[in-house]
């Protein structure tokens, strides 16, 4: 497990209320319910002033949610960075996990692990693993991605579009988002011939 030392001190409930969204906390740390006796890097979900009472809710930078009372003796309670304050570990983000979505053309076996091995060398061997793996044929098509917003009224033209991807695979789409307010238009791909006369 990868910590380091960092000095901080423990806050009160008031002092929380105080802060913002964007200060940075540490919390305790721990992941899909597995208790680590550690602390994590890691920011309130709202600023302090909205508590109401009950708990304080924080994200950490490893994306786990947690509730807080700040001046529980029995649990971690939330710490700031304070050079006059005492040592705590602190969980390190030792890397990246990637959620990855390949397209192979002519995908089969031989290509899947040749695909596998070069990245296993690149980046070592008991560092890439295959979590869990999902073959799907798809077809070697591509459409156009646009942005409309999500409450367009009648009889407009669509001069509001916002093209948000060119030849794009149709099975991309489904791992991205399209931005609040706007929705997704998935249209087969039109080649863009220019007219423009040449000399």
């Amino acid at each position: 497990m990868n910590t380091e030392k960092v000095t901080a001190r423990r806050l009160t409930a008031e002092e929380v209320s105080g802060l913002g969204s964007q200060d940075g906390i540490f919390v305790s740390a721990g992941m899909s319910g597995l208790p680590l006796d550690c602390y994590a890097p890691a920011f309130l979900t709202g600023p302090g002033k909205n508590f109401e009472g009950g708990s304080f809710a924080a994200r950490t930078v490893f994306g786990e949610e947690i509730h807080v009372l700040p001046d529980n003796a029995e649990e971690g309670g939330i710490w700031i960075a304070d050079k006059a304050g005492e040592e705590i570990e602190v969980l390190q983000s030792a890397g990246v996990l990637l959620n990855l979505a390949l397209f192979v053309p002519g995908g089969n076996k031989e290509s899947l692990e040749s695909l596998y091995s070069a990245a296993r060398d690149a980046f070592g061997a008991g560092v890439v693993q295959r979590w869990s793996e999902e073959a799907v044929a798809v077809p070697d098509v591509k459409v156009d991605l646009y942005e409309e917003p999500a409450r367009a009224r009648k009889n407009t033209n669509s001069q509001n579009r916002d093209r948000r991807a060119m030849d794009i695979y149709p099975t991309r789409v489904r791992f991205l988002e399209p931005s609040e307010g706007w929705k997704f238009i998935v249209e087969p791909h039109k080649e863009i011939v220019d007219d423009t006369p040449t000399i």
